[in-house]
């Protein structure tokens, strides 16, 4: 089922899949599609960041095509498709910055030009009417595309006045690579669907991603936070056949990040004990 075909004329529920984050990651992308037909999804959407962290990004993008995934540019896509000098991730530390230039480098050099023109051409959001809810994908946030939206600093009044500012009933996003949602007093939902290229620095190896289902005849939407295992010493092998920094291989092996740490807030970085 296309996202054309969606509706509130649908008579039965129905699931759509979401996920973003996909750094490079084909053997934790190809995983979560896997799952995803397997649970019924009927359309995948994915929110962004494509490439980066990961080894031979091209495998990305024809499993991505293959399966018909509907996709949203993040930070990384704008630059990557547009050929600029970094990768936009809103990072501040000199530490955080310097891995994730080694990543960007990388990503752009072994990118194929026309994968580069698709994601240049990509749209910042996709929005949906579905079971009387207004849903509106993202990659950061509504207000910028590499704002990091993460549990524990993102108040409620904050997130009202975004439901209110871009009449949306249901945000969904990325970006920050730990997935949470929340529901809201008066009933609006935030789900961060996290990213399925590294896991999100909880000690273990899998990845997430949303499944979200829709009941046109209750009105209603519901969302699952879904694990999903993969072959991550095989990544790590071909992370580090690739030459790509130790650092990340640590993570894909080990479940704690080692890299872009400094942009943790501190409920977040204490995950992984530091």
């Amino acid at each position: 089922m296309s996202s054309e075909k969606l509706s509130d004329e649908a008579q039965s529920s129905y699931s759509l899949a979401v996920f973003g984050g996909c750094y490079n990651n084909y053997l934790a992308l190809q995983a979560t599609l896997d799952d995803a037909y397997l649970r019924g999804a009927s359309v995948i959407y994915c929110l962004g960041d494509m490439g980066g962290f990961g080894p031979y990004p091209d495998r990305i993008f024809s499993l991505l095509w293959k399966y018909e995934v509907i996709c949203i540019q993040g930070n990384y896509d704008h630059s990557v498709g547009n050929r600029l000098a970094d990768c936009g991730c809103g990072y501040t530390d000199p530490r955080d910055n310097y891995y994730a230039q080694i990543s960007y480098d990388y990503t752009l050099a072994k990118t194929a030009d026309r994968y580069k023109d698709w994601l240049r051409n990509l749209p910042s959001r996709i929005q949906l009417h579905l079971a009387n809810q207004r849903i509106l994908m993202v990659h950061g946030s509504p207000r910028r595309v590499n704002e990091f939206l993460w549990e524990s600093t993102t108040p409620d009044p904050f997130l009202a006045k975004l439901f209110t500012d871009y009449e949306a009933d249901i945000i969904l996003c990325t970006h920050t690579g730990i997935q949470w949602q929340r529901q809201l007093p008066d009933g609006q939902h935030i789900i961060n669907v996290g990213g399925i290229g590294r896991p999100p620095n909880d000690g273990q190896t899998t990845v997430w991603y949303a499944l979200l289902t829709v009941h046109p005849e209750y009105s209603r939407i519901e969302c699952e936070l879904l694990p999903v295992a993969y072959d991550h010493e095989r990544l790590a092998y071909e992370m580090r056949k690739e030459e790509l920094p130790e650092e990340f291989a640590q993570t894909i092996l080990t479940g704690w990040w080692t890299t872009c740490l400094e942009i943790l807030p501190a409920r977040e970085r204490a995950l992984g004990g530091f």
